[in-house]
């Protein structure tokens, strides 16, 4: 699974001065990500801060950290394998609580999985130390790789590795003529098997060693890590000789950071405000765009409706000319027509008188 981040917050993230061993340095320009890590492979927890794509802390929590709470808003934590002091800034001591809890919490259960590991060592080398003792109950000397004085033809009072007993040959069991060859070939043996034990001797010796060697290694690392540690212990007593001077200043630094993350709100407020000036000078941008869109058709609309009204006017002209000139024909004809119909009048008299004269 790796790791997994198991609490979060967010701090302004501060580390000692390495030079001076007195002030504090901020690594982040605004309050960043702070998260507690469990690494289930390995049994570990971190405490890990990104600033961007770079990692301001990388912290491995130990059983000998302790986490100080040196204000109402601010804490702080050594961390001896990276060689410094991290502090952080916090918007509120709701969350300085919150994580100082979760430092402790945490911190519990690294020193219960140290010691969970601690009895599997102990488990798993008792084994191997009990075959080591017994090897070291055998104590290797220059007497028993060489040969003691009785392998030599001494006698000594106890011999550490004795030869296999052998019985003397005697005349009534063997002939004289034969004496001589077996006594060569039981001293041939008995060198043999003294050749054997010499090498096994001297296999046991180069493994010890060996094992010397690199216990004589760890002594030294371990040895390094001591005085490392005594060096860190005396930088941190003259740091704690000069508590007072590092209170005041971590007094004046908590008020220049309130002062800042005050500046910072009305910052972001302001931010936030021209931020909702500038969408809302967007969307009267985006509605002068449309209204200025609909005008541009709208005069269109209006040129095409004037030349339309000017063209009906010219028809509207050309048609009241032709009506005054049809009126002028219709006229024309009426009068024509009155005349037939008095002509036809007339015609209709003198019919009629010619008719009654012709009657009478």
């Amino acid at each position: 699974m790796g790791e997994q981040p198991i609490f979060s917050t967010r701090a302004h993230v501060f580390q000692i001065d390495p030079t001076t061993k007195k002030n504090w340095v901020p690594t982040s320009k605004h309050a960043v990500t702070v998260s507690y890590f469990y690494d289930s492979t390995r049994n570990v927890y971190r405490i890990i801060s990104l600033d961007g794509s770079k990692a301001i802390i990388n912290s491995t929590i130990t059983p000998n950290m302790t986490f100080t709470k040196t204000s109402q808003k601010f804490g702080q934590w050594a961390d001896s394998r990276a060689n410094t002091v991290y502090g952080l800034g916090f918007s509120s001591e709701n969350n300085l609580l919150k994580f100082a809890e979760k430092f402790a919490e945490f911190k519990e259960a690294a020193r219960l999985a140290k010691e969970k590991s601690q009895e599997k060592m102990e488990l798993t080398s008792t084994p191997s130390q009990e075959s080591a003792t017994g090897d070291l109950q055998s104590p290797l000397t220059p007497e028993s790789i060489n040969g003691t004085d009785d392998e030599r033809g001494t006698t000594p009072e106890t011999p550490q590795y004795l030869p296999e007993p052998r019985a003397e040959p005697s005349q009534n069991q063997l002939p004289f003529s034969h004496s001589s060859s077996s006594i060569n070939k039981h001293w041939e043996a008995e060198l043999a098997a003294l050749k054997g034990n010499n090498a096994k001797l001297t296999a046991a010796l180069l493994e010890s060693t060996a094992n010397v060697k690199q216990w004589k290694q760890q002594l030294a690392a371990y040895q390094e890590e001591a005085e490392r540690l005594h060096t860190r212990v005396t930088e941190l007593e003259c740091v704690s000789g000069q508590m007072t001077v590092i209170k005041s200043q971590k007094t004046e630094l908590n008020q220049t950071i309130e002062e800042l993350e005050s500046a910072l709100k009305s910052k972001e407020e302001e931010l936030e405000r021209l931020k909702e000036e500038v969408e809302s000078a967007n969307e009267f941008q985006t509605q002068k765009e449309s209204l200025t869109q609909k005008l541009q058709e709208t005069e269109e609309r209006n040129q095409t409706l004037e030349a339309q009204l000017v063209e009906i006017e010219q028809r509207l002209e050309g048609s009241q000319l032709e009506r005054d000139a049809f009126r002028k024909s219709l006229r024309t004809l009426l009068e024509l027509l009155d005349g037939k119909i008095f002509e036809l009048t007339e015609l209709r008299d003198s019919l009629a008188r010619l008719i009654e004269g012709s009657s009478s």
